[in-house]
Order: structure tokens, then C-alpha cells, then sequence
């Protein structure tokens, strides 16, 4: 079996530089890992990608060529993946032997909780190709600082968890920056682990654009409660110990650390077996590192 990440969020959350760094970790590690690059508008790529699905489709030949929009001309990319699968797992197959392998997908939201085609495009891999996928959704961590965005975030983190139906995890990336988006309302913690949301009817309240919207919001955070599924972790993708915490929690929700791969005795017992002080690093830890001087302004 293989192992690999499903690395998906909206534009801007950090997606291809996530790819790059965790690349690169794995790699010091001693994992070969091969980046497949699924978005057919990045044509900037930082890394070497083993698998370019420009090779079968770009999207600045199919907008004009349909009279599609940016978003409209994603949708089409991924649907003609889908009726192209076996150009995919033909590529993929040479991989399967060594490799770990990130998954690098476009930031258009509506294909991961809405449409069904990249859902289907993991699907048949997975079961074409014996593959073990953690999903991996990065949310810019500015969000936090506007309630409004914040539910939105969690709306997103929930309906993508249902829709894709794999193991998941919410990342809060480019935490290191959180102090300079201005001050939070509530402590991190409150944000990573979803807490009472109640406490954000009163700032939703002092925002005149959001006060119409009260209600609506209010039953949104309920529906998010209920199902009390989302949470979230953090990210410096620089500092290798927030991805090595990361690497850990990825490892075991996708099984990585019971299978019977041959890994080196160093990366188990350093990485995907080794304990952590999970809340500490989560929270505490990033409190401490990148907001302390904001605290110590106030």
C-alpha cells in the first residue's frame, strides 16, 4: 500500500508552499516522496513534480477553447480528469513501489464540497491503487481574527470533511504571522478546538454588516456544534518542529506508523511514534512564539 496527503484550501492558504516544505521535510527524513501536481493554473511551481497534470490539460487552453470563466474552467479540468483516470493511474503506477506522494490540487473550494469529480478521482485511485490519502486542508490563519470569516472557515472545514469522506485534518497555516494580523478576540485555544461559538454572537453584533446576518449565523454555528467533528492544528511550515508535530498526526490517521513498510529505526522513533505534548505545541507553544510580543505591546 501506499501513503500519501490530499493537500487541498481556498487560494491563498498555502497549498504549494505546504507541498514544497513537506517535501522537503520528508524527504530529510528518508521518505522519497513525489509531488503530483492536480492544478491545472499553477504554472509556477516551486518544486519538481513527478506527475503534471498540465501534461493532459491546462486551463488557459480550455477557457477560451469553451468560453469558460477561471472557475468554470477548473470544474471542466477536473471533469475531464475524471474521463481520463487511467492517464493518471498510468502515471502514478511507477510511483507506487517507494514513494509517498502529495496530492497538490487547486484552491477552488466548490470541488472539494460541492462537485463530485475530484471525489470521484480519489475514489478510483484509491481503490485502483491500494492507496492510504489523508486529507490535509489549510486555512490562512488571518481568518481567526474576523468572526465572520472564522465561521465560514469552519462551514467550509465541516462540508469538505463530510463530502471527501477521508481521514482529515485542519491545519491553520502561516501561524507564524498571527500576531500581525491584529489581536485575537479569544485565546488560540478557543479557535483550535472550536469552542462554545456563542461567545461570538457579541462581535458579530458590533460588525454592522454581520448584526443582519445574526441569525442566520447563530443556527450555522449550531449546525457546526452538532456535528462537533471540526477542529484544527497549527502550522509554521519553517519551523520543523510544527511539521514534524503535523507529520505525526498525519502518520497515524492514515495508518502510515502500523504498516509494515520498512522505515528507519531514527524516523520512528523521532517522528511518527514519538510522543509529543500535543495541546502545548498546538497552542501554547505557538502563543508563546509568535504572540508574545503583541501581548507585551498591549
Amino acid at each position: 500500500m501506499v501513503f500519501g496527503q490530499v493537500v487541498i484550501g481556498p487560494p491563498g492558504s498555502g497549498k504549494t508552499t505546504y507541498c514544497n516544505g513537506m517535501s522537503q521535510f520528508l524527504s530529510l527524513m528518508g521518505r522519497k516522496v513525489a509531488i503530483v501536481n492536480l492544478d491545472p493554473a499553477n504554472d509556477a511551481l516551486p518544486y519538481e513534480c513527478a506527475v503534471n497534470i498540465e501534461e493532459l490539460i491546462k486551463l488557459e487552453d480550455v477557457m477560451p477553447e469553451h468560453s469558460l470563466g477561471p472557475n468554470g474552467g477548473l470544474v471542466y479540468c477536473m471533469e475531464y480528469l475524471e474521463k481520463n483516470i487511467d492517464w493518471l493511474e498510468s502515471k502514478l503506477k511507477p510511483l507506487l513501489k517507494d514513494h509517498y506522494i502529495l496530492f497538490d490540487f487547486p484552491g477552488q473550494v466548490e470541488l472539494f464540497f460541492i462537485h463530485d469529480s475530484t471525489k470521484n478521482v480519489l475514489t478510483k485511485l484509491i481503490k485502483s491503487l491500494n492507496l492510504r490519502l489523508t486529507a490535509v486542508q489549510l486555512i490562512d490563519s488571518h481568518l481567526c481574527c474576523d468572526p465572520g470569516n472564522y465561521v465560514s472557515a469552519l462551514l467550509l472545514s465541516l462540508s469538505t470533511m463530510l463530502h471527501m469522506e477521508l481521514p482529515h485534518v485542519n491545519v491553520l497555516s502561516k501561524i507564524d504571522l498571527i500576531g500581525s494580523y491584529g489581536k485575537l478576540a479569544f485565546n488560540l485555544d478557543f479557535y483550535t478546538d472550536v469552542q462554545d461559538l456563542s461567545y461570538l454572537e457579541h462581535h458579530l453584533s458590533q460588525d454592522p454588516r454581520a448584526a443582519k446576518y445574526r441569525k442566520l449565523t447563530k443556527e450555522l454555528c449550531s449546525v457546526i456544534e452538532d456535528y462537533s467533528l471540526v477542529n484544527f492544528t497549527t502550522l509554521d511550515i519553517q519551523d520543523k518542529e510544527s511539521v514534524g508535530d503535523l507529520v505525526k498526526l498525519i502518520d497515524k490517521s492514515n495508518g502510515y506508523i502500523f504498516s509494515g513498510i520498512d522505515a528507519s529505526v531514527v524516523e520512528y522513533s523521532k517522528i511518527a511514534i514519538g510522543q509529543t505534548d500535543w495541546d502545548y505545541n498546538r497552542v501554547a507553544a505557538v502563543q508563546e512564539k509568535y504572540m508574545e510580543d503583541e501581548e507585551t505591546q498591549d
